[in-house]
């Protein structure tokens, strides 16, 4: 026989001086667990869809010269030398949004104050005023213009409390 066979202090000896591999698992279930409740908080958070009104189909041959504008619509134009006109109006330039965020901020305070709602808001007295009236606000410019001059005007346009904003694709005349 061994002598470390008959000697069973010599073995517990050894193995007590040996490491034996053993992985903690609690605290990265703990890390788990909280990674998994932030997750989850956070999800609720982000936006559930974009929404996007697509115009109807008009009939190619129908005649738009009888077509009478709304005239609660309005329509902000970046012209090609970056000043900007709110319907006839002309009001300063796209470095300076400023006249532009006053002018409808007024437009939408006299709106509001003679009741010129939306269409089929008219009647509706569970929603309150300021989402009754009529904000939208149409954004023209041609297809050369800078995006980030196009987002300084939406920006503006979005900061006097238009909703929703459109964009018309066609270029300038």
């Amino acid at each position: 026989m061994s002598q470390s066979a008959m000697d069973p202090d010599k073995h517990e000896k050894r193995s007590l001086n040996t490491a034996v591999p053993f992985i903690n698992v609690t605290p990265l279930i703990d890390v788990l667990l909280v990674l998994l409740i932030i997750f989850m908080v956070v999800t609720p958070l982000k936006p559930a869809r974009f929404q996007a009104d697509i115009p109807t189909q008009r009939d190619p041959n129908e005649d738009l010269s009888k077509l009478k504008p709304n005239p609660l619509t309005l329509v902000v134009s970046i012209a090609p030398d970056l000043s900007i006109k709110l319907n006839a109006d002309s009001l300063g330039s796209v470095n300076d949004t400023a006249p532009l965020a006053q002018k409808l901020l007024l437009t939408f305070q006299q709106r509001k104050e003679q009741r010129a709602y939306k269409v089929g808001m008219e009647a509706r007295s569970d929603v309150k005023d300021d989402e009754r009236i009529e904000k939208t606000v149409f954004v023209k410019a041609p297809r050369a213009a800078k995006y980030g001059d196009v987002v300084k005007v939406i920006d503006a346009i979005k900061g006097a409390g238009a909703s929703p904003v459109g964009l018309q694709v066609d270029d300038l005349p």
